[in-house]
This record gives C-alpha cells, structure tokens and sequence, in this order.
C-alpha cells in the first residue's frame, strides 16, 4: 500500500527499498518505522512509500499493565519510606533489613523499564513531595550507576544510598519543611543540617560508610560552593557524585510547596550547564546521553499552546528536538520562539 509520509504510523513496515530524489538509500526493504525513521524520511524529502502490514505476536504483557505494575511497587515502596522516616525520627535509627525488604523488589525490576521518563511521569504527584523525591533520587541513582559500568551489587547499593539522603529531614522541623515562601537565612542553616542528620542516623542504622557518606555529601558541589564541608572535586565520593545528579534533576522537576516543577528537557540543559563547575561531568553527561532518547515518542504541549510528538532529537541541539504538530514538524533549534512546556506519559 502506498502512502504520503504524514500518513505513517509507527509499527508499519516498508515493503520495499526507499531511496530519496537523489538517488540515495534512506531505509531499507522490510524497516519497522519508529518515530525516528519517520522523521528520517522527511529531513530526506521522501514523500510516499509502500507499506505492508505485518501481524506481529501479542506481548505477553501490556505496556499498560506493565506500566500499573510498576505504579503499585512505587505506591509500596513511597508508604515504606514513609513508616522509615517516622521510625528515624522516634528512635533516630531504622532496620535495614526493612530497608532491604521495601526497596530490592523495586529496584529489582527497574531493568526491566528501558523508559525512564515515563516511570518520571508516573511518580509526578503533588503529595508527600519527601517521600515521593527519595524514590526517585534512588531509581534516579540506580539507573545512573549502570548507565556508568557499575556491577549489579554497587547499582544496588548506590539506589539505596540515594533512597535514603534525605532520611535526616525527619528532624528538620515541619514547618520550615513545608514553607510555601522564602526561608530565612536562619531557616536555610537548620535545612543544610539534614545532612548531617541523615549521616547519624544511617551510621546508628547500617554498617555501611558509604550510604552515610552520601547523605552527607550528596549537597557538595566541585567548586567547593556546597555544604556541609564545602568539600571540592576528588573529595565527593563517586556515589555522592552520582546522587546529586539525581537529586537535584528530582527536585527541579518535582513540584513543592514553594516551587512549581519544571519541564524534564529543560532541566536536563540546566543539569549540563552544572556540569561546569559543580557537578561531576561523567554522571551528568551519562544522565543526559541516556535519558534524551527516551523523550522520543512523547506528547507535548508547546508554548504556542499546540499539542505535538517528539519524533527525533536533534544532533545539534539535544535540547531542542522535532517535534510533529498540526501535520507539520517543528525544528526547535531553529523556531527559537517555541518551546516544549510540558511532557506526558502518553
């Protein structure tokens, strides 16, 4: 069957060699059109193919049941953090074998979910923000860790050092905690110890040095601008290193009481930017390099209050890729004017 372009769906197949105007071969006999080779065909000036439908086998599981698998493991793991925080704050320790029991299954799974911004998405809720940001900073730091070569045992260990950073907030009083406005400089002195605090608690709670020192440090910056010892480069740990990434891209893109959240690609061109000074490039530049691909595929709405799909990245501005909108495509490296303000699951 033959077809204009904008006609494509992805799933369909070429049922012959495709060349451009010019001769060249863009996608070969037998492709399985993704988003990507969609937009592949047009920056090729391609107008029609031939199609031909293949009947491909049933998943064994839907993405959808895939996806509300992973919603009910979440809502498990964000409640035992919550009775693990209320249990740092009565006794100033927690067991870690509950710990163990609450966040392995999760993080078990995770690579099973190639999609990390969809699983973002998932946990983009307005309540509990603590609860919610320490799941995400230990998925964060789990996929961060194998995306950097880590072993399977230290992608574990690293997760949970960034599930339990902010542990030390439970001291931290609810009020300044949950302050819509400014904090004093009093206020933001009594926040900074929360580190401190997670760093005793963890130590009174495991005898592993290196979840406590993450806590600790997970708030240091190279440049030594960070706290609580304004410690500078090859003195962060590598874990803290990698947490910090995850936790600062959690917090930005997270709403709070007194910061609405921010786009995911966005924060991403913030969280390069830091990489210049204050975090460490090698997480940052891992993190970036990984999740981008998976904005592909994804509904946004555009400051032009349009809606639109991702449909590539663009090599020479990863932050700004083409989108598909109104039967046209939209190169955002070069329409400066329009920006993406907000993803969605689907």
């Amino acid at each position: 069957m033959r077809v204009h372009v904008m006609d494509l769906k992805p799933g369909d197949h070429l049922r012959m060699d495709t060349f451009s105007s010019r001769g060249l071969h863009v996608l070969p006999k037998g492709s399985r059109l993704q988003m990507e080779e969609i937009a592949k065909l047009i920056q090729h000036g391609v107008d029609y193919v031939d199609i031909e439908t293949v009947q491909e086998e049933p998943a064994p599981s839907s993405r959808t049941s895939i996806i509300q698998a992973a919603a009910s493991s979440f809502d498990t793991t964000i409640d035992g953090f919550e009775s693990l925080y209320m249990e740092a704050l009565s006794k100033g320790s927690f067991n870690q074998s509950v710990v163990d029991d609450i966040l392995q299954p999760t993080l078990s799974t995770l690579d099973k979910h190639k999609d990390v911004v969809t699983l973002l998405l998932l946990l983009d809720r307005e309540d509990n923000y603590t609860y919610n940001h320490s799941l995400q900073v230990g998925m964060l730091s789990y996929y961060l860790a194998s995306w950097l070569g880590y072993s399977k045992t230290e992608c574990y260990e690293i997760g949970r050092a960034g599930y339990l950073i902010d542990i030390g907030k439970c001291r931290i009083s609810p009020a300044i905690l949950n302050k819509p406005g400014k904090l004093t400089p009093d206020e933001y002195e009594e926040i900074k110890l929360h580190t401190i605090y997670g760093y005793e608690i963890i130590q009174n709670s495991m005898n592993d040095p290196f979840t406590a020192l993450v806590a600790l440090q997970h708030h240091e910056r190279e440049d030594g601008s960070g706290y609580p010892k304004q410690l500078t480069k090859t003195d962060i740990h590598p874990y803290a290193q990698i947490a910090a990434v995850a936790d600062i891209y959690s917090a930005m893109t997270t709403h709070r009481v007194y910061q609405s959240k921010q786009e995911l690609i966005s924060v991403l061109r913030e969280i390069n930017s830091l990489s210049f000074g204050k975090l460490n490039g090698k997480p940052v530049q891992a993190f970036i390099n990984h999740l981008m691909p998976n904005f592909i595929g994804k509904r946004v709405l555009l400051s032009t209050g349009d809606m639109g799909v991702i449909v590539m990245n663009n090599p020479l501005d990863v932050f700004r890729p083409l989108v598909q909108s109104e039967g046209k495509f939209l190169d955002l490296s070069r329409e400066r004017k329009i920006a993406v303000v907000e993803i969605y699951m689907e």
